[in-house]
């Protein structure tokens, strides 16, 4: 590098405009007492001078967002006004926030141009002049000569405190040799070698210092951070302050997952999103500690505050040719006392297909108990009646499981348990009355951004079920359900979201006859393939009747389009079919094509898809309306 001379200049206010560029609707601190001063100007100051400001486009987009940022004359010209020797002042000091904002954006040998009808601010005599003008607002015109753009030449790291150890803060990432020396690059880096030595497990690393030099010769910016690891930590146990109705002994167990370990930030954020979804809270926030404790240890509190414990909710659905549901719940979030979450569900369906008579029902309970017996699970367990009048069977059971549940990390769970079910179920051709046993092992992948309405990222799931099943014959068969979904912001802002989803089923180990009609494999309606009655796909009985299958393919595609506003539309198009056998059929596929409307809602889009069939089933309805809440996956 150059040795030091007058065209060397050190620059320790190179970051002065980055929080203002950023943020153009606070003002700036220094502005304030001005502004206060000019809402009511005195009788010295003269009367309100009106003014419109035109800013000059440099060529640079994020140069010209940051000058309007951090410009008063923009920002106070419609709230505050002012006199004509207010509008000067205000002009004066522009200038030099235009100057920071051009190094902010690396141009230090960048000039920043204001004119007030058509003359620079610190013309004599001016304020005069403009006071005397017509009752027209006064032209400002706001630009800059920006000159070139500076660029980094190096960007190293030294320890603030010599001979200390700053191997773990790596290298300086995403500030090279030639990249523009922008002030929003600059302070980018340094957050980068700070979430490095945190999540190294140095909870109070540190830049205390940063040497940055610029050379106007070469038009280059000289950069040196100097790092303070800070000490490495592990978790003290955390405290929980907030809560007065939930045992503290299982708040103990939830967080207490973090004791003696490794400090890390994503271990924290874990642990906080664990701790709020057990339900109880409606806010959990984490605080650590400004110093280690006596035993060297981070000291850690949440912060949580209660949320109502008792809903109730109600939910509706329609589609044709399956006809209404009506679902009802109730739920306790704190039932016992530990967090556990008790649900009572009320379903009613009537099916509009033809040939069907009867009202369909569930009643159901699910209880979901965090922690149990110690264990950093979750028990899961339910107990359901049942009351199905469909076109393929009628089916009255008794349903109960339990299960454990258990996160690998935050988006991936396990799942192991135990079902029963019994029941009689009534075919065209027959009734059996069966009992099953079934050791259900599953597992569920969400990182998508949204429950109801993603918009990014992947889910999928799969679910292995051995069953011993007593009806006319004793058999044994595995049936496997698998599903994945995934989805893709198009243009960054969610408005057009294009996705996918497929799945696939298979029972093997039995003949279809000797599986009860409703753990077969079905396919069409809503959720399935729409524009087809529902599990009208696949195998038929003599009389048309659906029978089911040993095997189910499905896929969708869906562009999902935001108009205005909460509006929205989406085109799609669905495909499905069942196979007499375990292996999978695509020779019988069936295709069902629509379009969509969306509202978006607090709780979730409101959605109403109209589809057609592309190959129309004998005795099917020639288009299907489904309505409902949620995107249709």
């Amino acid at each position: 590098m150059p040795s030091l001379h007058p065209g060397l200049a050190l620059v320790p206010f190179l970051l002065i405009g980055v929080a203002l560029a950023q943020a153009p609707d606070r003002g700036a601190p220094a502005e304030a007492p001005a502004a206060a001063a000019e809402a009511q100007p005195d009788a010295a100051d003269g009367p309100v001078r009106s003014y419109e400001v035109t800013f000059t486009p440099t060529g640079n987009g994020e140069l010209d967002s940051a000058m309007e940022g951090v410009s008063a004359l923009r920002r106070l010209r419609e709230s505050v006004p002012t006199s004509a020797e207010g509008l000067v002042a205000r002009a004066l000091q522009d200038l030099g926030q235009l100057r920071n904002a051009l190094r902010s954006e690396g141009y230090y040998g960048g000039t920043p141009s204001i004119t007030l009808a058509g003359e620079p601010p610190d013309a004599p005599n001016l304020a005069a002049r403009l006071a005397a003008r017509g009752p027209d607002p006064v032209p400002v015109v706001v630009g800059a000569q920006t000159g070139p753009q500076y660029r980094v030449s190096t960007a190293t790291l030294r320890p603030y405190v010599p001979d200390t150890d700053i191997a773990e803060a790596g290298e300086v990432a995403g500030l090279g040799p030639g990249d523009p020396a922008r002030a929003a690059a600059v302070n980018a880096a340094q957050e980068t070698l700070l979430q490095r030595l945190r999540e190294a497990g140095h909870p109070f690393a540190s830049v205390p210092g940063r040497d940055i030099t610029v050379d106007h010769d070469t038009k280059t910016m000289e950069i040196v951070y100097r790092v303070q690891p800070g000490p490495r930590a592990r978790f003290a146990q955390p405290v929980v302050e907030g809560s007065e109705n939930v045992d503290p002994v299982v708040l103990r167990r939830a967080t207490g997952v973090l004791t003696d370990e490794s400090y890390d930030p994503r271990e924290l954020d874990r642990v906080r999103r664990d701790v709020l979804a057990l339900g109880v809270f409606g806010t959990v926030r984490a605080r650590t500690g400004e110093r280690l404790d006596p035993d060297g240890r981070l000291p850690v509190t949440f912060l949580v505050a209660e949320r109502p414990f008792r809903a109730v909710g109600i939910t509706a659905g329609y589609e044709t040719r399956y006809g209404p549901t009506v679902r009802a719940y109730w739920e306790h979030r704190n039932i016992f006392g530990g967090a556990e979450r008790l649900r009572v569900e009320g379903e009613i369906s009537r099916t509009a297909q033809p040939g069907v008579s009867g009202t369909g029902a569930r009643l159901s309970a699910n209880l979901r108990q965090p922690w149990f017996a110690g264990l950093n699970a979750t028990a899961v367990t339910d107990v359901a009646l049942l009351r199905e009048r469909l076109l393929a069977y009628d089916r009255d059971a008794v349903t109960a499981g339990f299960s454990l549940e258990r996160k690998i990390d935050p988006r991936l769970t396990a799942t192991i348990g135990i079902a029963g079910d019994i029941g009689r179920t009534t075919e065209v051709d027959r009734s059996i009355s069966y009992r099953l046993v079934s050791l259900p092992l599953g597992m569920r992948y969400d990182g998508t951004d949204s429950l109801l309405d993603p918009t990014r990222g992947y889910r999928a799931s799969l679910v292995v079920a051995p069953t011993l099943s007593f009806a006319e014959t004793t058999s044994t068969f595995v049936r496997v359900r698998g599903t994945g979904s995934a989805y893709f912001d198009l243009t960054g802002d969610k408005g057009s979201v294009l996705a996918l989803r497929a799945g696939f089923g298979t029972l093997a180990g039995a003949d279809a006859l000797e599986v009860p009609p409703h753990l077969r494999f079905y396919a069409g309606g809503g959720g399935s393939v729409r524009g087809y009655d529902f599990q009208t796909i696949g195998p038929r009985r003599a009389n048309n009747t659906p029978r089911g299958g040993l095997s189910l393919a499905e896929g969708s595609v869906e562009l999902r389009q935001r108009i205005s506003g909460p509006y929205g539309v989406a085109v799609f198009l669905d495909a499905g079919t069942v196979g007499e056998t375990a292996g999978l059929d695509f020779g019988a596929l069936r295709l069902g094509g629509g379009v969509g409307f969306r509202y978006a809602t607090a709780i979730g889009p409101i959605r109403a898809d109209v589809a057609l069939p592309l190959s129309k089933l004998p005795g099917n309805s020639g288009y299907g309306l489904y309505v409902g809440i949620g995107q249709a996956f």
